[in-house]
């Protein structure tokens, strides 16, 4: 009787599936949250990038071109909400290797205090230079919660050198 049992093959696909289903639908839903917040991290990375380029591409800038600016940050993150993302922009100078911070904004968190030292890495700038820091910090929470159940902070910070004069003034930052 047990021998005619192992010879039986009827229902041994069904058995197969039910064994590996979970498994598949497991690694499926782990590769669409890794795949989704590997983007939503590469997105949040890529505003600060463009943030930090439009605003070091100018000589001046204002308060409404701030904002303006961190619209296109935002608007780069699509599809991804925009909510949880915060975004700053500072301009630093080294005086008297010191470096101070010049002005600052933010996009969902307070810019820095004009005055305020800055730490930046070391050698970044020499004495009488300026640098354009930007900073963004971006929260995933994924929609489906199988894989990551908790949501993930991602940030960075770039660094650009003013183009087209020594410093990029703000005067109504």
């Amino acid at each position: 009787m047990l021998s005619r049992f192992r010879r039986d093959q009827c229902g041994l696909a069904g058995v197969e599936f039910a064994l590996l289903a979970p498994v598949m639908i497991l690694l499926y839903y782990g590769l669409v949250e890794l795949t989704l917040g590997m983007m939503a991290e590469r997105r949040a990375s890529h505003a600060a990038s463009v943030v930090a380029d439009l605003v070091s591409q100018s000589a001046s800038t204002t308060s409404s071109e701030m904002t303006d600016i961190f619209s296109v940050g935002v608007a780069i993150l699509r599809p991804f909400p925009s909510a949880p993302l915060r975004m700053r922009v500072s301009s630093i100078k080294n005086n008297s290797n010191v470096n101070t911070v010049v002005w600052s904004r933010g996009y969902g968190q307070s810019g820095r205090t004009a005055g305020s030292s800055a730490t930046l890495p070391a050698g970044l700038l020499a004495s009488g230079e300026s640098i354009i820091m930007a900073e963004v910090t971006y929260t995933y929470d994924s929609p489906v919660h199988q894989v990551l159940p908790n949501a993930k902070v991602f940030s960075d910070t770039f660094y650009l050198r003013p183009r087209k004069s020594v410093e990029v003034t703000c005067p109504t930052c």
